[in-house]
C-alpha cells in the first residue's frame, strides 16, 4: 500500500493507466467509427441472379437504388419464378453490405458491441 493510503499504480483498477488517455482513445476511435460508416453509407452494392437475367443494386445504407430485369426473363405463365429471382437478388446484395459492414467493424475491437 501506499504511504497516503491509496491503491498501488496511482489508479487501481485501471492498472496506473491515465483516464484522459482512454478518453482521448475512445473520443478517437469514435470518430473513426463514424468516419467508417460515412464512408460505407455512400458504396453501392451490385447482385445479380438468373445467370444475369435480374440486378439489382443497394446503397450502403440498405436502400434499393436500381432494378434491371432482362426482357427474356419476363413470363406471364411464370411470375413466381420472376419473383423468386428479384427476391434472390435483392438478399444477395444486402448481405454484401452486411457482409462489409461486419469487416469494417472487425477493425475495432470492442467487447460487447459484435
Amino acid at each position: 500500500m501506499s504511504k497516503r493510503g491509496g491503491f498501488p499504480g496511482g489508479m487501481g483498477g485501471f492498472g496506473g493507466m491515465n483516464i484522459n488517455n482512454l478518453m482521448k482513445e475512445a473520443k478517437k476511435m469514435q470518430a473513426d467509427l463514424e468516419k467508417s460508416q460515412a464512408e460505407l453509407a455512400t458504396k453501392e452494392f451490385d447482385a445479380t441472379a438468373g445467370g444475369g437475367a435480374i440486378s439489382v443494386k443497394v446503397s450502403g445504407e440498405k436502400v434499393l437504388k436500381e432494378i434491371k430485369i432482362n426482357k427474356e426473363v419476363v413470363d406471364p405463365d411464370d411470375v413466381e419464378m420472376l419473383e423468386d429471382l428479384i427476391i434472390t437478388c435483392v438478399n444477395e446484395a444486402l448481405r454484401k453490405v452486411d457482409s462489409a459492414q461486419a469487416a469494417q467493424m472487425g477493425k475495432y475491437n470492442i467487447p460487447g458491441l459484435m
